[in-house]
């Protein structure tokens, strides 16, 4: 026994004792998240909300509601949290069974258009909970936690099923779009809409603006201007080239006859028309420009167009020969409006109301198909939330690129490719959907009420209250807090999910979810996870981790700048990973930061090496960065067989 007043110095048996990154706020998944969604922060310092986030984005994106005949037109003028109206405190709520709420007021003003008389009233929206600051929710008496979701991120998937390669455009709310490549339909792409059957690439491309051979066949090629000499036999280097531009007769001023579609195939008949002519250069498309498409995959297409969908006499399909066979796949039985249709088909992926891509989704494409200098700024523009043409000649081009083996398929278990939903955003889309039932509430009653109306008749907030309520009660995210000892709570704020609402389902599951990744290094544990059905979709996170403002996964690595280590440190998602070679926490290095071996163990995109100091670039912060805090309580894990330390991380709780 120790004598009283004598210290106990505490023993350290570890190999690796330096403290470069202190261990983040463990439970920060959470409050972070919270915060961005109600920015009590910005509240209380008396400045407006981003409307980019939580609460205030779910309002801006709502309002102004307007009635059908445009008489009246409901405003939104901000939210406000009444911090001196809390009915009980934290002990009184789970003494009386209460939930630990903050009510919440919004200023609406009501519009009515033909006077232009302004009436405005502050409402109050409901009661909506309040994070404890140890990440938790006390509703109706009970400690409960909302655990993070990790889901397929919004942006562009590439891939490669059974010889079908296929491109997926997943967006946050809105239709599926894909694109596929068939090995048995002689070099076809084809277009699908939320999973109906496939549609002509370049008809679809018609149907959303792009309504001309030359058109299209700019945006995917690079145009040269080649001389046409008198001598016919010079000109035979030119046989099998492609048209860029429709070329039109030097003869006949402004109704000169068209003697080439832009796409089409140079024959010796065609050049020696149109050296008759008297056409002395022409341009065509440049097939080894490094930005040109290495594929004639799109003039296939047209081929295609001209046996089934071009009438006689035109040299292209007309309006309604493309806008039919894509609208009885939509609407398979229906009277097929042009107008309509023409109207509908580019709204269903370039209108904000019917397609959201999530600045997520924004982010996705930039980083797949934008500059460098784009993906380097932290802040690269991902204002724009819906479709825009070019990116879906992008995402066709990409895909033509990878079926010709210019470019990879993309790995769907990539932590790059998955993105974690906490509590802030969990709740702000079911907020989204019962802001989207009171819109549709006030409509109604806009055509019923006479003049005298206020905005707190029109304003329903039940579809509010109900879903607040529901989310917290009854999803199956919000569970009640494992209390059996402080690692078990700690571990249930920390932990992910695969499962849940828009997520997977434990039936239909396949090993590679399951699986370890080498991208969970230092991001999410490989030990601690359930045994049961649910191995593998039930995780936690690792001890480093933290969720940047896109929901990725990042984890922190120090710099190793020409050979030497720093103290400095960056954190890195999964796919800025993979560019670079980074060392082991436990690399052998003297007190200057130098490297005291010549080969260095090193890891690249799950790849295990060795190279010299100058080729790394990063090293780990830590041995314990790759596991989560309960497996870090393991004492001497690698020593152990990793079941028995799945079982003993599990155990501990």
């Amino acid at each position: 026994m120790v004598a009283k007043g004598n210290s106990i110095t505490r023993k350290f048996v570890g190999t690796h004792s330096q403290v470069v990154c202190e261990l983040p706020n463990l439970v920060g998944i959470q409050l972070d998240s919270y915060e961005r969604f109600l920015q009590l922060d910005r509240l209380k310092k008396q400045m407006e909300p981003d409307p980019n986030f939580g609460l205030e984005q779910v309002f801006q994106s709502t309002f102004p509601i307007e009635s059908q005949n445009g008489e009246m037109c409901l405003h939104y003028h901000g939210y406000t949290i009444d911090f001196d109206n809390i009915k009980f405190s934290e002990i009184e709520c789970k003494r009386k069974g209460r939930t630990f709420s903050i009510p919440i007021k919004a200023t609406i003003s009501l519009e009515l258009t033909g006077t232009g008389e302004l009436r405005q009233r502050e409402i109050f929206f409901g009661d909506i909970p309040l994070m404890t600051d140890r990440g938790t929710f006390i509703i109706n008496g009970a400690e409960r936690v909302v655990v993070s979701q990790i889901h397929r991120s919004p942006g562009v998937i590439f891939s490669d099923e059974k010889g079908v390669y296929s491109s997926r455009i997943i967006p946050y709310r809105g239709s599926w779009l894909e694109f596929e490549i068939d090995n048995k339909k002689k070099d076809l792409i084809f277009a699908k809409i939320d999973r109906k059957k496939r549609i002509l690439g370049t008809l679809f491309l018609r149907a959303i603006g792009l309504d001309s051979r030359e058109k299209i066949v700019a945006h995917f090629y690079k145009a040269k201007t080649v001389e046409l000499a008198k001598d016919l036999q010079a000109n035979n280097e030119f046989v099998g080239s492609i048209a860029f531009t429709d070329i039109y007769s030097t003869k006949g001023g402004k109704a000169a006859k068209k003697l080439l579609r832009a796409g089409d195939e140079l024959s010796p008949t065609y050049i020696e028309a149109l050296v008759k002519d008297g056409l002395t250069s022409i341009r065509i498309i440049d097939e080894d420009h490094p930005e040109s498409l290495h594929s004639r995959m799109v003039i296939n297409c047209f081929e295609v167009e001209d046996a089934k969908y071009t009438q006689d006499g035109y040299d292209e399909p007309m309006k309604e020969d493309v806008l039919s066979p894509i609208y009885a796949v939509l609407q398979p039985g229906e009277m097929i409006a042009i107008e309509r249709a023409e109207k509908d088909l580019p709204d269903m992926f370039f209108s904000s109301r019917r397609y959201d891509l999530g600045s997520v989704g924004r982010y996705k494409f930039n980083k797949k198909f934008g500059t460098d200098e784009e993906i380097d700024d932290e802040d690269a523009s991902t204002e724009l939330t819906v479709l825009t043409p070019q990116d879906i000649v992008n995402t066709m081009g990409f895909l033509i690129k990878v079926y010709i083996g210019e470019e990879n398929v993309d790995d769907i278990d990539h932590l790059g490719n998955r993105r974690v939903r906490s509590v802030g955003e969990l709740l702000q889309n079911q907020l989204s959907a019962a802001f989207a039932r009171m819109e549709r509430i006030a409509r109604e009653r806009m055509n019923l009420e006479s003049n005298q109306v206020k905005p707190q008749d029109l304003v329903s907030i039940k579809p509010v209250v109900a879903a607040i309520k529901e989310f917290f009660g009854s999803s199956q995210l919000s569970q009640f807090m494992d209390q059996v000892n402080p690692l078990a709570e700690l571990t249930h704020k920390r932990r992910l999910n695969a499962l849940g609402p828009g997520g997977l389902s434990r039936d239909r599951a396949s090993f590679e979810v399951r699986d370890v990744h080498y991208t969970h290094y230092g991001r999410m544990c490989p030990i601690e996870t359930p045994e049961g059905p649910n191995i593998g979709l039930i995780v936690s996170l690792a001890n480093y981790t933290r969720v940047n403002k896109h929901g990725f996964l990042e984890s922190p690595y120090r710099r190793v700048v020409d050979g030497v280590v720093s103290t400095n440190y960056r954190y890195l998602d999964a796919n800025d990973e993979e560019k670079f070679f980074i060392a082991q926490a436990n690399s052998k290095v003297d007190d200057d930061g130098k490297f005291l071996e010549t080969d260095i163990p090193v890891r690249r995109s799950g790849d295990y090496t060795t190279r010299t100091a100058n080729e790394v670039k990063y090293m780990d912060v830590s041995p314990m960065q790759v596991i989560s805090v309960a497996a870090s309580l393991i004492p001497f894990l690698e020593h152990d067989d990793a079941n028995r330390a799945l079982m003993g991380s599990n155990m501990q709780r």
